[in-house]
């Protein structure tokens, strides 16, 4: 049988570059991530127990989802590393969009709880002590500063990773705003400010957080990644030698770093013999369009395509 109507499908995995970023490289970013965060989680409730502080505590109740969004986030990399198996042909990989769109989630839950007690605060006003909240928020720029600037080189490389980077440098934002709160009310007594402050950490997570609810969703549901460019993708590999056309080429995400794809390549008949060259070609080529998984179905130019949405 010719290989035109065998339909030989060729798997081929990219191995010559590394697109992805190594699991021993975030380690240690993570755990300290979750040290600083879990710490200052603790004194930010203290303190704000003793002022009486809704946006300490509000704050806390967030970096405390922080906190669990990394624990969750260094498991689910963790869990890439886990070999595939009979139930799981690609592994746990999928674990980390999981986990970015369950932090997402985590995050606007968190928003609709600090605006409903901050509305009731408006409501029931309490007098609170501008110098702890102001002292203890300074604390908080720090921690989040450092967490952030960990996460600096590979936030452009993952979806977790960027996510965990947003979330520290917003934290540190926030912190910022409740400091100046904090003096605000100090010199002034104006104890509604707290509240005030408290609805604008939830409006600045909500914006930062919308974005990756989206990017994760896309991805939970076999979406193309949204640096993926298709037409782009197609002209790439239209550039191999032997390719006539590209088509039924479908891109997804095997985890919040690797994606695959799949493709039916119409290939000109006298470079049949030298597939094994063009497909070494191709997987170089979606390498660098940061691919790293393909499969390949050959066809012959006189050969009618059978799948449906060819």
């Amino acid at each position: 049988m010719s290989v035109a109507h065998s339909h030989s499908h060729d798997h081929s995995h990219g191995h010559h570059h590394d697109h992805t970023p190594k699991i021993t490289n975030l380690n240690t970013a993570f755990i300290v991530g979750i040290i600083l965060n879990s710490a200052f989680v603790i004194a930010e409730v203290i303190a704000g127990l003793i002022s009486h502080s809704l946006s300490l505590l509000t704050d806390a109740g967030h970096n405390l989802s922080d906190v669990a969004g990394l624990a969750l986030a260094l498991l689910a990399f963790k869990l890439t590393k886990v070999s595939s198996n009979n139930k799981f042909t690609y592994g746990y990989k999928r674990s980390t969009i999981i986990v970015s769109f369950f932090n997402a989630v985590i995050l606007f839950a968190s928003v609709g709880i600090i605006a409903y007690e901050a509305i009731i605060r408006f409501i029931h006003p309490e007098p609170i002590s501008g110098s702890v909240m102001a002292f203890v928020s300074l604390g908080g720029i720090f921690v989040n500063g450092i967490t952030a600037y960990l996460f600096v080189q590979g936030k452009d490389k993952d979806l977790n990773v960027k996510g965990a980077y947003l979330h520290m440098a917003m934290d540190a934002i926030v912190s910022f705003g409740v400091v100046i709160s904090g003096v605000i009310i100090y010199f002034t007594k104006f104890y509604w400010i707290d509240s005030a402050v408290s609805l604008i950490v939830g409006l600045v997570i909500l914006k930062g957080t919308w974005s990756l609810l989206k990017d994760s969703l896309r991805l939970e549901m076999d979406g193309v990644p949204k640096e993926m460019n298709l037409t782009k993708i197609k002209n790439e590999l239209m550039k191999a030698k032997g390719i006539i056309d590209v088509h039924h080429m479908h891109v997804w995400a095997l985890s919040t770093t690797e994606n695959a794809l799949t493709a039916h390549l119409v290939v000109d008949p006298e470079h049949m013999a030298a597939f094994d060259n063009i497909k070494h070609d191709l997987r170089h080529r979606l390498e660098h369009l940061d691919i790293s998984h393909s499969t390949f179905e050959p066809e012959f130019s006189t050969e009618k395509c059978e799948q449906h949405d060819c």
